[in-house]
């Protein structure tokens, strides 16, 4: 999964001190001016679907339980069960994540783990079921970790088994 910064290079925007400078010498823009610009938001929206193209086409040809996403899954893994020792993986319930009771508990988590993970709350696309494929239904917005810590668990408890028997992989959508 391409950083935070590799986005916005490739979108244009390149790091400087005090803010970004658009290609072409607009210079310092700061993110944070952006707020919650839709042009950005829509290029943010392609940049994590193609993201998730690109996680479920590897799911469809690889065996999950020989699959890394990270150098840390291990790691990852452990931390993961032993916070949450029986949070379902296979089929994800959005309040377990998204709650004010489930935020309390993985903001601490995640913040444990922030120097392990580069852009640990870039916000990512994760499936709701495992046995199922990335679309509208079946999709909710999560940060980065705990993209990894669900689909890390999937492949090691074999949730994700069934994928590469049942789809196939898809050519990945052109962004425009």
């Amino acid at each position: 999964m391409p950083s935070q910064a590799e986005i916005l290079r490739e979108l244009g925007v390149s790091d400087v001190p005090g803010g970004a400078q658009l290609a072409g010498g607009v210079p310092n823009i700061n993110a944070n001016d952006l707020g919650n610009d839709p042009t950005m938001e829509g290029m943010w929206a392609m940049k994590a679907m193609e993201h998730a193209e690109i996680h479920f086409n590897i799911l469809c040809v690889v065996d999950p339980k020989s699959l890394k996403l990270t150098q840390k899954d291990q790691m990852l893994y452990d931390a993961f069960r032993e916070e949450f020792p029986n949070f379902n993986v296979e089929c994800l319930d959005e309040n377990a994540l998204k709650s004010k009771e489930a935020k309390e508990k993985w903001r601490p988590f995640m913040n444990n783990l922030k120097t392990e993970v580069e852009d640990f709350s870039f916000a990512t696309l994760v499936r709701i079921k495992a046995s199922g494929e990335y679309n509208e239904e079946n999709t909710i917005l999560v940060t980065r970790i705990q993209f990894l810590c669900i689909e890390i668990a999937r492949n090691r408890e074999g949730f994700n088994d069934n994928i590469r028997h049942e789809f196939k992989p898809k050519p990945r959508s052109k962004a425009t």
